[in-house]
């Protein structure tokens, strides 16, 4: 419809008579009247649709309402429900619906996104030994404006052990892979994975790892600390010194992860090294 109260707009403006325009397009002189009238205000642009809301209710809230409540809003920064009672608690009454609608109206609530799953809770488990939660991530590296390369990051909560390796994209199967090839290489087993709520780890991934499994809360990046403490340590003495292409990302990620889980003493623990911790664990299992 924008398009045609435009076309028929031109064609009066062109010099057809508004009766002609009006049975062309089977409305009548009036409206067509109208959208001349439009088009020359706005510009012969499509003429957008007006809305059905009424310009006047006699319920609506006053002016005066709605300013307390946006200011209330902005003052506290908190939800509908305690911008609610705060204004009950100053003498304004005023409804829990009125107020999450003056505030969506104005921009100012957040709305939970209709392409996020929800998950239900898992308890985070007590960290007793290796592989009891294993908390994974990825890295975005940008080598130009067109190009990315992922990095797949694990770390094991328990003994810091981590592994790494990069990836010319992302997927729920890339994921799986990555996984795989860390627990080969391990020497424990992961009983939790811990992951964030990105699509590489979606419901499709959960169905298919056969582990126990947990999303971090949104929002909440200090819920994977270990592994995002981990990325930065790996970007700073690692990736940014070789930005060049998959291969070569993993030969150098190959010979700094021998480093960090053999050598590199770990102030978490008490300047131990990961694989330290993971001996001395299995000693103790065997004393």
């Amino acid at each position: 419809m924008p398009k045609v109260r435009q076309a028929a707009a031109e064609l009066v403006r062109r010099g057809f008579g508004v009766r002609t325009v009006a049975r062309k397009y089977g409305v009548s002189p009036g409206t067509i009247t109208k959208w001349v009238k439009k088009a020359e205000k706005i510009g012969y642009h499509p003429i957008p649709t007006l809305s059905s809301k009424p310009r006047y209710h006699p319920h609506q809230l006053k002016e005066e309402t709605v300013r307390n409540i946006v200011e209330k809003r902005l003052i506290t920064k908190r939800c509908s429900e305690v911008v609610h009672r705060e204004l009950q608690n100053e003498g304004l009454i005023v409804s829990l619906s009125s107020v999450k609608r003056t505030l969506e109206r104005n921009f100012l609530i957040k709305k939970r996104s209709p392409w996020k799953r929800y998950h239900p809770h898992v308890d985070r488990p007590e960290v007793l030994n290796p592989g009891d939660l294993v908390e994974l991530d990825t890295i975005h590296l940008m080598l130009d404006r067109k190009t990315r390369i992922y990095v797949y990051t694990l770390i094991d909560v328990h003994s810091r052990w981590v592994y790494a390796r990069a990836y010319r994209g992302v997927s729920s199967a890339t994921s799986i892979e990555f996984i795989r090839k860390a627990e080969r290489i391990s020497l424990f087993k992961f009983n939790m994975l811990q992951t964030d709520h990105g699509p590489e780890f979606g419901k499709w991934f959960v169905s298919q790892i056969q582990k126990s499994h947990r999303y971090t809360r949104i929002g909440k990046p200090n819920d994977n600390s270990h592994i995002e403490r981990f990325n930065r340590t790996l970007q700073e003495e690692c990736l940014d010194k070789v930005k060049v292409d998959v291969r070569v990302i993993n030969i150098e990620l190959e010979k700094y992860l021998k480093y960090y889980n053999e050598k590199r003493l770990h102030l978490g623990l008490d300047l131990q090294t990961p694989l330290s911790r993971i001996n001395s664990k299995c000693f103790q299992a065997i004393g």
